[in-house]
């Protein structure tokens, strides 16, 4: 892989479904973190089936040369209500990443989502919108997490999701617009920037100065579209492999990663592939997905490693 200005990790949803979790419920997180290893990459994210005891984690990436970059988490910081105990986990969870060497906390509003939303009951269909009061509430709430963060040597990094509130264009630039620059950032997503309606190129570039992580998917065209032909919710989507590692799908990747090359991008990237293993080995598709990548930057200086 050609060297690049920024530090390429692989997150272990692609071996481990999270929002689906028949998917790889079998695999073990050795065989994960030996196949990081073998791909040659050094960083990945908190996934379900990695040891919960930290000395424990330390020791089985330390040994592999692997970093903890993030770990998910969400939020319901819409309903003032949630706020203080949200808080009190949220600063939990930064001293546990900073504790590993993090350096950022992929971020995530639930309220008013599908499937994530804890108030919410089984099967509902539509998401629930932020009203004025829920947009002013989450800002108050994300900004205070964001100082939390600081505080640990961390940067909160907001996940724009499918199947959430903020999903669509419009919901990134508000949420951009109505938190602190210098506590609240953006997990730039390609697959899920696709999927809520936007062009991730467009995303990336308009908010460029916020984006403090990124996260590197594809999406199957064919599979979107059939469906929302059929009213499918998020989950069913994962399911149906709407998802897919870069290069597999329908995104053309090399205007994103020339857009992080020219303007020295030196965060994370990790590579993501949210689809069943069974039909789509995680190391033969990252493997592939490396080499369409090197592919696609080739020109732009560096050497070959």
């Amino acid at each position: 892989m050609r060297k690049l200005p920024f530090q390429l990790g692989i997150h272990p949803i692609n071996w481990v479904g999270e929002d689906v979790r028949e998917h790889g419920a079998d695999t073990t997180y050795e065989q994960i973190l030996d196949e990081i290893r073998l791909l040659g990459l050094t960083g990945t994210e908190m996934g379900r089936k990695y040891p919960q005891d930290p000395a424990l984690l330390k020791e089985e990436l330390s040994k592999r040369g692997i970093q903890l970059v993030s770990q998910w988490k969400s939020v319901l910081f819409s309903d003032p209500s949630y706020r203080e105990t949200e808080l009190e986990a949220y600063r939990k969870h930064a001293a546990f990443l900073q504790s590993m060497g993090s350096t950022v906390i992929s971020t995530c509003e639930v309220g008013g989502s599908l499937h994530f939303d804890p108030r919410r009951t089984p099967h509902e269909k539509v998401i629930i919108p932020l009203d004025e009061e829920g947009w002013r509430s989450l800002a108050e709430g994300l900004n205070a997490a964001g100082a939390i963060a600081r505080e640990h040597g961390l940067k909160l990094t907001y996940h724009h999701h499918g199947g959430t509130a903020i999903e669509r264009p419009e919901e990134i630039d508000r949420l951009m617009d109505v938190t602190d620059p210098a506590l609240v950032y953006l997990l730039f997503d390609s697959g899920h920037a696709y999927y809520g309606g936007a062009d991730p190129l467009t995303v990336l570039r308009k908010h460029y100065d916020r984006v403090a992580y990124v996260h590197l998917k594809d999406i199957r065209q064919d599979v979107l579209d059939r469906a929302r032909a059929n009213g499918a919710d998020f989950v069913t989507c994962i399911r149906e492999g709407v998802f897919t590692v870069p290069g597999d799908g329908c995104l053309d990747f090399g205007p994103i990663l020339n857009e992080l090359i020219e303007r020295g991008y030196s965060g994370w990237a990790m590579l993501e592939g949210e689809q069943d293993p069974a039909l789509h080995p995680a190391y033969d598709y990252a493997k592939q997905s490396l080499a369409y990548m090197d592919s696609i930057v080739r020109g732009n200086g560096g050497e070959t490693e």
